[in-house]
């Protein structure tokens, strides 16, 4: 069994570039699939997540490579295989506060594939709804909320809902129990006055 890669190994990208080559959402998909899994993947099995060829997935995945978001993992044994898996299973998009309009620009693009893919995992989730198994559908749900919070307690909550979301994180989670499914969970909490 391999060994889970360790949660510090988490990255920070703040390189307008990086950011911009990351903001497509084939690549998105992949990087997703990538940081989930434990030993990796080829083009091929990355194809059928993006939704494109395997030469089109290799293309994509060469250039996240290229900025260091993913390596090579180790053979599975057949050398002619290239094993693909993600640098940090996880990562945190940040331009810093300081940043230029470049990089304001690059985050920006970043953000708004991240909000486009959530919401069509959402327009998914109303369309098949009605189909799902009554434990499912009963335990789906959509909310916006409005707080009226100081900073501190912001960032208290923030700890607090993180703290709570580790023992479910997929990429951590050791034998799951049977049923259980992959769930996209969209956390935002921003001030809008």
């Amino acid at each position: 069994m391999t060994e889970a890669r360790p949660e510090q190994r988490r990255m920070t990208i703040s390189d307008p570039q990086v950011m911009r080559a990351l903001a497509h959402p084939a690549r998105l998909a992949i990087m997703e699939y990538l940081s989930s899994l434990e030993g990796g993947a080829t083009a091929t099995e990355c194809a059928e997540i993006a939704g494109l060829s395997p030469s089109a997935t290799s293309y994509h995945l060469r250039a996240l490579a290229k900025f260091g978001l993913i390596e090579e993992a180790p053979s599975r044994g057949d050398a002619r295989e290239r094993v693909w898996q993600a640098f940090s299973p996880s990562y945190l998009v940040e331009a810093g506060r300081s940043a230029d309009s470049e990089a304001q620009a690059a985050e920006l693009a970043l953000v708004e594939a991240h909000t486009a893919r959530d919401a069509q995992r959402t327009r998914d989730w109303i369309r098949r709804a009605p189909g799902e198994p009554p434990e499912w559908y009963d335990a789906a749900w959509l909310s916006d909320s409005l707080l009226l919070l100081t900073a501190e307690e912001l960032a208290a909550l923030n700890l607090s809902v993180q703290e709570l979301l580790n023992p479910y994180r997929k990429r951590l989670r050791k034998d799951p129990p049977a049923g259980a499914r992959t769930v996209a969970l969209q956390y935002r909490a921003l001030p809008i006055d």
